[in-house]
């Protein structure tokens, strides 16, 4: 059936279901789980509205990000590691999430995508916009939307 599975993840409880999920399907099918959590830059800018921040507060901020990436994949990792699949914790840096997504899929030769919908509607959905449904749209490997 599959075998890599990308599950995207942000560590909400939405996203904590789109894991769980992706955890079974991977069980059922022998597949390796590719557990990726896409990391934001810091803006630096100061036209961003942000104030002026120093490039050594930066880096720090950064590193606390990638570090609490980097503990969230190792509890999806032990996750697997008790349910017999083979988990690959993946961590990207990027302020466009969606493509980072479907990039990683390509890149890892995945054969499913697996997140969540946040369920935005209205006029927030319009401000936000939607990761999911960017990938959706762009990603030619299957995707897999839970609410």
């Amino acid at each position: 059936m599959y075998k890599r599975i990308l599950v995207a993840t942000d560590g909400s409880p939405l996203s904590e279901k789109a894991v769980e999920t992706a955890l079974s399907l991977a069980a059922l099918s022998k597949a390796t789980l590719i557990a990726l959590k896409v990391v934001p830059r810091y803006p630096v800018s100061y036209f961003e509205g942000g104030l002026p921040v120093d490039a050594g507060d930066v880096k720090r901020i950064e590193k606390q990000w990638s570090d609490a990436a980097k503990a969230l994949l190792d509890q999806i990792k032990a996750q697997g590691d008790a349910m017999g699949v083979a988990v690959k914790p993946v961590v990207v840096k990027s302020d466009l999430v969606a493509e980072a997504i479907i990039s990683a899929a390509k890149k890892h030769k995945c054969d499913l995508i697996v997140m969540a919908s946040h369920g935005r509607k209205g006029i927030k959905r319009l401000l936000l916009g939607s990761e999911t449904q960017h990938v959706l749209t762009h990603s030619h490997i299957p995707v897999l939307v839970l609410r």
